[in-house]
């Protein structure tokens, strides 16, 4: 009788909430095209229970978890090692486990960069950008802006605190000038910005009609508009800003580009990138 292994691999996502998080459609796409037992677990975990999640993660011997909203900067107690560009922007979004020890890695801004160079070419060295919000997905976008050569970032986040750490940690530890700006009101674009990010979860499913508050009249044509939600990926944001004329990125291609880094920590085999794309896009047309 030959040898037959019935255990699959475990990996998948905390998140709170976390039911729309289309994540798992690309990844089982990928271990299925593969041939790899591995499956993916989109698993609901509560602000208060993250600390018995991750204990679980290693009881349960999972080879890694995603971390998305609210997880990025409080998972970071919990681990063994950070990476260095991960302690950096002060939060992680994948958790690797090797033999019970839990590395902590940011691919958040990496897969961002890769889309926004996909679509807008080497726009990056020199630009001025703005990016709303100051959590994990906006540390992480943030410091790789400035590390790839943004000369100047505008952090715009109703909480003063969350936005004025994030400045300064971008001005002391990067080459780029940042500045915080208030958002009490609709916010005004400024005049010099070439790129502007949402970096927020306004606009994610359900609350798909939600879009920032902000001045859309102020939103200049041929301005570079990015969204990091991809569900829905044509966010009400995205469209605002298309109606002004900008030029506008949605959230799929950061999501695909940071789970094909991930895909590689986890199993060591690089990832089949063209059919994640495939089985994301028809998850969204369908």
């Amino acid at each position: 009788m030959p040898n037959r292994n019935y255990k699959s691999e475990l990996v998948g996502v905390f998140g709170y909430p976390v039911a729309e998080n289309p994540t798992v459609v690309m990844m089982e796409a990928a271990f299925s095209h593969l041939g790899l037992n591995w499956r993916y677990l989109t698993i609901e975990v509560r602000p208060e229970d993250l600390a018995d999640a991750v204990r679980g993660l290693k009881a349960f011997n999972m080879r890694g978890i995603n971390l998305t909203i609210p997880h990025k900067i409080e998972v970071m107690r919990y681990l063994d090692e950070i990476a260095e560009d991960a302690r950096l922007i002060g939060a992680v979004n994948t958790v690797i486990n090797r033999e019970g020890c839990l590395r902590g890695e940011n691919t958040d801004g990496k897969g961002f960069i890769q889309s926004l160079k996909e679509k807008a070419g080497e726009i990056i060295p020199g630009a001025d950008v703005l990016i709303l919000g100051a959590g994990g997905a906006a540390r992480a976008i943030a410091v790789e802006l400035a590390l790839a050569g943004a000369a100047q970032i505008g952090v715009a986040n109703r909480g003063r605190d969350r936005g004025e750490t994030l400045v300064r940690l971008l001005n002391e530890r990067t080459q780029c000038q940042a500045r915080y700006i208030p958002w009490d009101t609709a916010l005004r674009v400024p005049e010099a910005t070439q790129i502007l990010v949402n970096a927020t979860s306004i606009g994610l499913f359900p609350a798909v009609k939600e879009s920032p508050h902000m001045d859309y009249d102020s939103i200049q044509k041929g301005l570079i508009v990015c969204d990091v939600i991809p569900n829905p990926p044509d966010t009400e944001f995205l469209k605002r800003a298309a109606q002004r004329g900008a030029m506008t990125i949605n959230g799929l291609g950061m999501l695909v580009n940071q789970g094909v880094i991930g895909f590689r920590f986890w199993t060591g085999i690089d990832a089949p990138r063209e059919i994640m794309i495939r089985a994301l896009s028809r998850e969204f047309t369908a």
